[in-house]
């Protein structure tokens, strides 16, 4: 079972949109779907159509619920709610916006399936897949936050802050993770990349990117960039994960 993990924060506009990409994507991705909606206190009327979608929408091969926060507490606390409901062999973020395209799934999933992988990162500067010319001094931002993290973490990512990645399940459950907002991309990626014994494999693939502006309703702002900086010091430095051997230690995925 493949689990989608569905963060929303007054995404009715494209919720439904969302919710229905991703279903018609079930039989090419031949596994049945797990789609939690995880509503982080929204204004508007997301809740109603997460229900109302999970009522038309679920069926043999595609189960959803829709969990809620009584509070806005941040993209990371809303994923974190999905990673402890989840029960899928494997997981993955995909943001309720349409950023990221829901036909790319079979291309993370692809190396975790045939075992070559236990973490698959989306990239959006890898490839020659389409991606939406936005903003010059974002991508740039982009490109330092992640040239920063690798050279904490010793990997050789091109688009650490991508919100696509896909997890085996197990693993995922099995990290200890505390950032409540857009700092749980610079924390998961080191968080992984002090897995020991063996070290984790991770597997990179280009995707396409539709980005939004900020008239779409896009939420990054400059404020982001530099807590993602502080969470890429804090993660690799101040509170690291001692290595362990998590196939078989305590509280081990394998």
């Amino acid at each position: 079972m493949l689990t989608i993990l569905m963060p929303a924060y007054n995404e009715a506009k494209t919720l439904e949109h969302a919710v229905g990409r991703v279903v018609d994507m079930q039989p090419a991705l031949g596994l049945p779907l797990e789609i939690l909606i995880v509503d982080d206190g929204s204004a508007d009327r997301t809740i109603e159509i997460g229900e109302r979608v999970a009522a038309a929408r679920s069926s043999d091969q595609v189960h959803i619920r829709v969990l809620q926060h009584g509070r806005n507490r941040g993209k990371g606390a809303a994923v974190h709610t999905g990673i402890a409901a989840s029960t899928g062999d494997y997981v993955v973020v995909q943001d309720a916006d349409m950023e990221y395209d829901p036909a790319d799934l079979p291309r993370l999933l692809r190396p975790l399936q045939e075992g070559r992988a236990d973490v698959v990162f989306g990239s959006r500067f890898a490839g020659g897949e389409t991606h939406r010319v936005l903003y010059y001094w974002h991508s740039i931002g982009n490109r330092f936050l992640t040239l920063l993290s690798n050279m904490f973490t010793n990997l050789n990512l091109t688009d650490m802050e991508v919100g696509y990645k896909m997890f085996r399940g197990d693993l995922l459950r099995s990290l200890r993770l505390v950032e409540t907002d857009f700092g749980f991309e610079p924390e998961v990626t080191a968080r992984v990349a002090q897995l020991r014994n063996p070290r984790c494999r991770l597997y990179e693939v280009g995707i396409s990117y539709a980005g939004r502006t900020y008239a779409d309703g896009m939420k990054i702002t400059w404020r982001d960039g530099f807590r993602a900086l502080w969470c890429i010091f804090r993660h690799n430095i101040f509170d690291r994960e001692e290595p362990t051997n998590r196939r078989t230690g305590a509280g081990g995925w394998g």
